[in-house]
């Protein structure tokens, strides 16, 4: 047994489908797999929140609450993890504190035991009633820094915010790295820095869209990194997380031995590789996130950003922008204050980089979450914003500078009652949740529950994840 074995969370249920494959992966898909994955030994199984809580309705006629129990009942020994947007919960709006208590409550219930919190501004504020929560309920609070690098972003601001993480009751920190971004000699630095200034685990977490990240995660696991996120090879590198079986090898027989068998995950990788291949065969899966884009470097943008923004610009005809558009976003992130590039915020900045470019002219037109960003309402902006362009946008409107979760009523009560005239709702607390996060998509799911029961259709070649979208205002 290794002196410090390094744990190992994996993504296969949740990120590493989200990152490539629009988050297409089916609650059949899974289960063949669950007893397996299940005695492999990993410190935990990202399986929930992120966008897979939309997608299930949206897409896959699947209720999210149901993936999350058959999930638990198939994994008892193994803890389960999900990802959690802060006062946003999975949605792309600030929702009222007792629906994001509520919420914490319901998913620990249900079978969640690992929740990672992460605010898209680093505003500690859109944490705080999410941690507090977690904490009630009993679940382990894994409170993130979204990584990014600008003139306000540098080591002394990511440990000064785990600090205040820890202050504020993390049980772990997550370096939240969705864009790549982190090179590995300032992984190393990084984490050998947190280690120093905070007593509880750090997790770190990256993609492999510059090609970096089995790099990253050596140097860290040098520094002393508690835990990791990969995700088993048929769904791992490009714009998903570095291969569980290559980091596996890689220390095995060091002091940072992980002690997994890679017989077992290889047993388990042939069954995701079957899944995979289903995928692609669908349109889902496009080999263009599986290459290694060193531009993203430059541009910043994270993995289900990137997968979608393909998408947007096929439904728009315009794939011959590609580079430009992402040539624009570094100068839509610097002129809103760069704001880390993660949902919301990589939606918001996205669209409007589209829009600058197929419009023809910068700021032309304004999304309305564009307005709402720059007005505020999203939490406190990191840097300086461009004034010119906030005036050009929402002109002499005052600007909000409180927690902006303090702006909103209680509201569990009215969607509570909004529920009880949809055809279909189930009249269960996860039915009205869902229905809170989104209206208009779980009504029609409550409505499919009345039809007929037909066979899943393979999702379409066009259908985009929620995670860039050209026309924000159409599903926030």
């Amino acid at each position: 047994m290794a002196k410090n074995p390094l744990k190992i969370t994996d993504t296969i249920l949740r990120d590493a489908h989200q990152s490539q494959a629009a988050t297409r992966m089916r609650l059949e898909d899974m289960l063949p797999a669950c007893e397996r994955l299940d005695k492999i030994g990993y410190w935990s199984i990202e399986c929930w929140g992120g966008a897979t809580f939309d997608s299930c309705m949206r897409f896959l006629n699947e209720d999210p609450w149901e993936r999350l129990r058959a999930l638990k009942k198939a994994m008892p020994n193994t803890k389960l993890q999900m990802l959690f947007r802060g006062q946003n919960i999975l949605g792309y709006k600030h929702y009222a504190d007792d629906v994001v208590d509520a919420f914490v409550k319901k998913s620990i219930e249900n079978g969640i035991d690992v929740i990672r919190i992460f605010d898209a501004l680093n505003d500690t504020r859109n944490l705080k009633a999410a941690i507090t929560a977690t904490k009630k309920y009993g679940g382990i609070c894994e409170a993130a820094l979204s990584y990014t690098t600008s003139p306000v972003h540098n080591e002394e601001y990511f440990v000064n915010l785990a600090k205040e993480l820890e202050a504020m009751g993390a049980d772990t920190i997550c370096i939240k790295d969705m864009a790549n971004l982190l090179l590995p000699y300032d992984a190393a630095s990084l984490v050998k820095k947190l280690k120093e200034a905070v007593k509880i685990p750090i997790h770190l977490h990256t993609h492999n869209t510059t090609g970096t990240g089995d790099m990253v995660y050596l140097k860290a696991a040098e520094a002393g990194v508690d835990i990791v996120d990969t995700a088993l090879s048929p769904l791992a590198n490009g714009t998903s997380q570095p291969a569980t079986e290559s980091l596996v090898a890689t220390v095995a027989g060091t002091d940072r031995d992980t002690g997994l068998d890679l017989a077992a995950l290889s047993d388990v990788a042939a069954h995701f590789r079957n899944v995979a291949n289903k995928l692609k065969a669908e349109g889902i899966l496009d080999p263009k996130v599986l290459n290694v884009d060193t531009k993203t470097l430059m541009y910043q943008v994270p993995g289900g950003m990137l997968s979608n923004l393909i998408s947007q610009l096929k439904q728009a005809n315009a794939e011959d922008k590609y580079y430009e558009v992402l040539a624009e976003v570094p100068n839509v992130r610097r002129d809103f204050g760069y704001p880390p590039l993660v949902t919301p915020t990589s939606q918001i900045v996205g669209s409007q980089a589209v829009l600058n470019v197929l419009s023809g002219e910068r700021y032309k037109v304004f999304t309305k979450e564009s307005k709402a960003l720059l007005r505020g309402e999203y939490g406190r902006l990191p840097g300086e914003v461009n004034e010119e362009v906030r005036k050009k946008a929402i002109g002499d409107e005052e600007i909000v500078t409180c927690r902006p979760a303090d702006l909103l009523e209680p509201e569990l009560e009215k969607y509570r009652e909004e529920c009880k005239n949809v055809p279909g709702f189930n009249g269960s607390e996860e039915d009205v949740l869902s229905y809170a996060l989104f209206p208009q998509v779980a009504t029609k799911f409550f409505a499919s529950r009345l039809a007929p029961k037909e066979a899943p259709k393979p999702a379409k070649k066009n259908d985009g994840p929620r995670e860039l979208f050209v026309d924000a205002s159409a599903v926030m």
